[in-house]
């Protein structure tokens, strides 16, 4: 990076006068820029009343400030190893500068800190946080699994997973991509087991007092996903035997799937994308029809996002596999098996 100073918008760089080296012949002059990284910078007057400063880069500088004198590393030590100029970091600490997610990232490798912690995430917020993560970090999946299971135990909700209880939850979650059977299947599922049949969507729909898609388009994603919580949580209140079909994207909520991992024994319904598409469309939505070639790679992507969350249930059972017949006497005795009922 090119040690020139650029000023940045509404922050004139001031002039420095050239002055004689310390240890230079008589006469020699010094370079403005030379000049300007040896004294020590500050904004100028003014900047500093902030009135005008933007609350998410005044908290930025801070932690800057703080997590360099953690480390014992002056300005313009901080500057030099992270081939930043000092203005530039000074305006970053002073919360004025605008600086770019590269600049911050050689700012917290100099730093040596996730750029999370840079950028203020909760899970660098203390000391505590900090060591939990220097624990986990670069552990393999099933390790983190087990870790999330014990502290869930340990903190009494649950989280050691219902495989390892003596008698699971008669709660039973459906868990999928639209199209992957959960409607059709819940509900010879829970006419089988004499259960109540819940679809979740329907319950989100009752709370607000329209169809999802229009919470959706009049409220945004955030109430939808508020919508979403309640519903679980009424459910596990109401029902202590169900069978509950959850919308696809309820994995997304870190908070909620954690709710549903913890108080149901959950069934991941998977199944090829084509499958999911043509299910959907016998359902009578035609919207995927618009453009089948990019539906379809939309499809891909959102199953390929997903499927790590949904991978996390106990159960897992292949609609595409086979008909739907054989399909449900498999899920079935799969639960019957799970919850320790006569086949």
């Amino acid at each position: 990076m090119s040690s020139t100073i650029v000023p940045l918008p509404g922050f004139p760089l001031k002039e420095a006068p050239t002055r004689p080296r310390a240890d230079a012949p008589s006469g020699t002059a010094v370079s403005h820029a030379e000049a300007t990284a040896a004294r020590v910078l500050t904004p100028a007057e003014g900047e500093l009343n902030g009135t005008d400063k933007n609350p998410f880069l005044v908290a930025l500088g801070e932690r800057v400030r703080s997590l360099r004198a953690r480390r014992g590393m002056t300005r313009k030590a901080v500057a030099q190893a992270a081939d930043v100029s000092e203005r530039h970091l000074a305006n970053l600490e002073y919360g004025v500068g605008n600086a770019s997610i590269l600049v911050l990232l050689q700012v917290a490798q100099t730093l040596q800190c996730p750029l999370a912690e840079l950028l203020g995430d909760i899970t660098t917020s203390s000391p505590e946080w900090l060591l939990i993560r220097e624990l986990l970090e670069h552990r393999d999946e099933a390790t983190l699994r087990r870790v999330r299971e014990a502290i869930g135990t340990m903190l009494g909700t649950g989280g050691a997973g219902n495989a390892q209880q003596a008698q699971r939850s008669p709660r039973i979650a459906l868990i999928g991509l639209r199209g992957a059977g959960k409607s059709t299947l819940g509900q010879m599922l829970a006419e089988d087991l004499g259960f109540p049949f819940v679809e979740l969507s329907r319950e989100i729909e009752k709370f607000a007092g329209c169809s999802t898609s229009e919470i959706q388009a009049l409220y945004g994603q955030n109430a939808y996903r508020r919508y979403e919580r309640r519903a679980v949580e009424e459910s596990i209140q109401i029902y202590p035997e169900a069978v509950i079909a959850m919308p696809g994207g309820l994995v997304s909520d870190p908070a909620t799937f954690n709710l549903l991992l913890t108080h149901c024994t959950t069934v991941w319904l998977k199944a090829d994308p084509e499958d999911h598409m043509k299910r959907v469309i016998a359902q009578g939505d035609m919207r995927p029809m618009a453009d089948s070639k990019e539906a379809m790679e939309d499809l891909r992507v959102i199953l390929a996002g997903r499927s790590a969350f949904y991978s996390k249930a106990e159960f897992q059972l292949d609609t595409s596999a086979q008909p739907l017949d054989p399909t449900f006497r498999t899920l079935r005795a799969l639960v019957r098996n799970a919850l320790a009922l006569p086949a």
